[in-house]
Formats: C-alpha cells, structure tokens, sequence
C-alpha cells in the first residue's frame, strides 16, 4: 500500500508546554486507525497538527504528493446535541453544506452537487429523514448527518473526534459499524479517537495509543500482547480488558 501520511519526530505546543513529544508513525492509504489515551494524553492535539490546525514545535508532518490536505481530509469534531431552536436547518442542507465549504465564488449547488448529496444521504439511510429539522432528531441520527456532510465532499480520509460518546451502545454499534463499510468498501483511511477501546479493537485494523507520546503503534492482537503495553497498564487490567472486549479472540489471559 502507499503511505499517505508519515509524522515523523513530532512534538507540540500550548505556549511553552509541551504536549506531545517526539511521536513517530506510518500510516498506508486504507489504513482505519484508533486513536487512544488517557484525557489530556494529546490525541485532539495531534489532529489538530494533521489537520494543519497547529504549527509543530519540532518534527514534521509528510503526506502523498498526490494528497490536497484542506480538500482531501473530513473532520468530524466532538459535538454536542444540536437543539431547533438554536440550528433551524433541514437534513438535506445540513448535507448541501459540505459541498457549499469546497466552492469558490458561486455557491450554488449544480445538478450534479445534487445528485451527490442524494446519493450520500441514501448511502447512510437518510432519505426518510431528509426533510426534517436536524434539531428534531436523536443523538445518532444527527451523528449520521454529520457524517454525511463530511463524506459528501469524497474525502480521501476521514478523521474522527469521539464521534459515539454520546451514544447508546446499540447506535454506537450501528456506527463503527458504518465506519467500517466506508473502510472496507471504497478505502477510506480513518483516524477515530475513541476512549472505546475494545470497539476499536473489533472495528479498527491498528491501535496507536498516546500519553504525551507514543506508547504503542500497531495491530489490536498486538496491542493485547505487547510487553511495553503491559508494563504500560500493569498485567492484571492490561490482560482483562483485552480478553473481555474481544471475546477471547485475543486472549491476553493465557499468555
């Protein structure tokens, strides 16, 4: 596979301290990467720094020469309930938006800016929905909204800030499940910050998990058995967390 992004010896700033500090790593076009830690461990920041949010202290940020960062990334940010009465839009325009943020000078959608959105709203199963007030609907179906509005753009990846925290475990579920598809079926690389992390062990293909720096860059399995990872959370939690969110498909226990 082709990288797509390489962080190489990355360290960030809030005035003068330090956030992260020399973080390294590889990501290939395709790649669904969960991104972990404890709060304050770095992991919004180091986004941010992707996103060209945050201008590094020291190290760099490299991407595919083919790769436009501003058009080719969508950014779905932590949210909060949208209320009516604070954002009185329609589904479809909600959507209509993601389109609108890419246009220079005319901003008017043409038939075929349509044709997209109807297909992205059909793709995450909106249609029914598509007329009503998105401050009239549930946590997970404005979640899905969102998410439509920042893939109706084609993003060639797809960058995720605890999109389910919000969210009963049955529409979380449905969810990762979505992230999945979008994965698997047109390879998306997706970067998700979740504090879920056995979710991200059955959806994600790799686990970096951060606390002010790089403590693991991997496959889940891997994760589950690493030594630096036990040493990390001590071996009773380590072991029991990994067993009990995979269902003994990695079972740190009988290590």
């Amino acid at each position: 596979m082709t990288d797509l992004l390489k962080v190489r010896n990355l360290s960030l700033k809030y005035g003068r301290q330090e956030v992260l500090s020399d973080v390294s790593f590889t990501l290939a076009a395709g790649d669904y990467v969960g991104i972990a830690g404890p709060n304050g461990s770095g992991k919004t920041t180091l986004i941010k720094a992707i996103l060209g949010l945050l201008t590094p202290a020291s190290g760099e940020i490299l991407f595919d020469p083919d790769f436009s960062r501003p058009q080719s990334i969508g950014y779905l940010p932590q949210i909060i309930k949208l209320h009516d009465r604070i954002f009185p839009a329609k589904v479809q325009e909600i959507v209509s938006m993601g389109l609108l943020a890419q246009k220079k000078g005319s901003r008017r959608l043409t038939r075929k800016d349509r044709l997209c959105v109807l297909n992205i709203l059909k793709k995450l199963e909106l249609m029914p929905i598509r007329d009503s007030r998105i401050g009239n609907l549930s946590g997970g179906q404005q979640q899905r909204v969102l998410l439509a509005r920042t893939l109706v753009a084609s993003p060639r990846m797809l960058i995720l800030d605890e999109p389910t925290s919000a969210l009963d475990p049955k529409i979380r579920e449905d969810f990762y499940n979505i992230l999945k598809g979008l994965n698997e079926q047109e390879g998306i690389t997706i970067l998700l910050i979740s504090h879920d992390i056995g979710s991200m062990g059955r959806f994600t293909r790799k686990m970096l998990y951060l606390d002010r720096k790089l403590i693991f860059f991997g496959t889940y399995e891997e994760f589950c058995r690493s030594e630096d990872m036990t040493r990390y959370f001590g071996p009773l939690s380590q072991h029991q967390f990994c067993w009990r969110h995979l269902d003994g498909t990695c079972d740190c226990a009988d290590r």
